[in-house]
């Protein structure tokens, strides 16, 4: 059995709603286990995360014997004003690499954005 995850402090960039989604959309059929082992989650916070999206319609799920199928909605908008008109699917392009893509291209000095956006 996988113990509780060490906690995180300081702040982060990225919130744990987003960390499980692109979780999700990496592996539409991973378990709350995995999700809460690769976010540094309990599988407690992860079920709580799950339940807001879903209530929110951004994800759903149907069951097939002991196993969730997670569905996530590409097109909902996000919630805050400050990303007005910008979809899930948007976001999650940003998260969610292939991971060939991962080992074959280290994140530059300046990342992805290039030299300039970071000026």
């Amino acid at each position: 059995m996988v113990g509780v995850p060490e906690p995180h402090t300081g702040w982060t960039f990225i919130t744990n709603h987003a960390r499980v989604l692109a979780v999700i959309a990496d592996n539409p059929n991973v378990r709350i286990r995995d999700i809460a082992a690769h976010c540094r989650l309990t599988e407690r916070a992860v079920q709580r995360i799950i339940s807001d999206l879903e209530q929110d319609g951004y994800l759903s799920h149907t069951r097939d014997g002991r196993t969730n199928t997670y569905r996530i909605e590409p097109d909902k908008v996000l919630r805050h004003p400050a990303e007005a008109g910008l979809s899930v699917a948007s976001l999650l392009s940003l998260l969610v690499q292939d991971e060939t893509e991962r080992v074959r291209k280290p994140v530059t000095q300046y990342g992805r954005l290039g030299s300039s956006a970071v000026r």
